[in-house]
């Protein structure tokens, strides 16, 4: 497998063109996108392309992830303080204005405290799908060992989701979108996914999340991280179900869930890219055509889509006027060179 040239500039400036294209479709049923914008072929880029917080917080976790690996080795110690900071910056911003979910907003809320334990502040009974919208970057930066990236993706899940299935999608996540910028062909991503989720099916990663498992109701840290990868390994068998009977033109969250909770948004996202693994924009225009959470579902279709294909993958002309272009190539630029 070779990597990908431009993968990291490619899957942000694809998360961030996702993320514009399902925000206008995010809380319409496919019937009503289709009556207002005819074929979802032809969806066009909004103007202005403007994004939500989860591009916001992909930024966020990327500039707390590059001050952590600037500062030497990425343990759960020099990563927490930046991306904490970076989070709670989000919060105060006055342009998080883009309809953030409560999860976010309470949890970081509670990490502004700086006396507050970070695990005291991430919402333990939550897998709402901001936890893997935003970890991209785990996957992309360079350099990274599997456990560090593993532990990156569930720690910056922790900060704010809790729950074990958020933590076990946000390491899936991460781990697919480096599987594809080293080169995985699309038709093995499910099989390697299944097979890295059995892996660490009972490795609870307590040199990344501490205690984090005693504040949940089960009886021990290896039973908390268990259900998670179990829920993923569920969505994962949709997700082979829908691609074993491909229907191009059916809505993909009929296969693989609506995308609001963390597996149903990663499984969602990797069936609209793996529909049109070649055609990196219909496959992002499939997913913001999508009854469910569609700027979050488009928004990995996209970070996937450009983790294979790199920047070339999108139109000039929509690259040209995403909102935070600047942020998003100069990130990109960074882990590219």
């Amino acid at each position: 497998m070779g990597a990908t040239m431009g993968a990291a500039t490619g899957s942000l400036i694809g998360l961030a063109l996702g993320d514009a294209l399902g925000l206008p479709t995010e809380f319409e049923d496919v019937p009503a996108i289709l009556a207002r914008c005819g074929s979802w072929r032809q969806l066009a880029l909004p103007e202005p392309a403007r994004v939500t917080d989860d591009t916001q917080m992909t930024l966020a976790l990327g500039q707390g992830l590059r001050t952590a690996l600037d500062g030497g080795g990425l343990t759960a110690q020099t990563l927490e303080p930046p991306v904490r900071q970076a989070y709670v910056a989000w919060w105060r911003s006055p342009d998080n204005n883009r309809a953030p979910g409560y999860t976010c907003l309470r949890a970081c809320e509670l990490l502004a405290d700086p006396d507050r334990r970070w695990a005291d502040a991430g919402q333990i009974g939550s897998k709402g799908c901001g936890a893997n919208m935003r970890v991209a970057p785990v996957g992309l930066a360079p350099g990274l060992t599997a456990e560090q990236r593993s532990g990156a993706a569930q720690l910056q899940s922790a900060l704010t989701h809790g729950h074990p299935t958020a933590l076990a999608a946000s390491d899936l996540t991460a781990y697919a979108v480096r599987a594809l910028a080293d080169g995985a062909r699309p038709a093995e991503l499910p099989g390697l996914l299944r097979q890295y989720a059995r892996d660490r099916r009972t490795h609870y990663r307590e040199d990344w999340l501490g205690d984090l498992w005693r504040r949940s109701q089960a009886p021990s840290a290896t039973a908390f991280i268990a259900r998670g990868w179990d829920e993923c390994l569920g969505v994962l068998d949709r997700l082979d179900a829908a691609l074993a009977a491909p229907d191009r033109e059916a809505d993909p969250c009929r296969a693989t869930g609506a995308g609001w909770i963390a597996e149903e948004a990663l499984a969602t996202g990797l069936l609209c890219f793996l529909l049109f693994p070649d055609e990196p924009v219909t496959a992002l225009r499939r997913a913001a055509c999508t009854s469910g959470d569609s700027d979050s579902i488009a928004c990995l279709t996209g970070a996937f889509a450009g983790a294979l294909l790199g920047a070339g993958a999108w139109p000039e002309e929509w690259a040209a006027r995403i909102e935070y272009r600047t942020e998003l190539l100069a990130l990109g630029a960074t882990w590219d060179a």
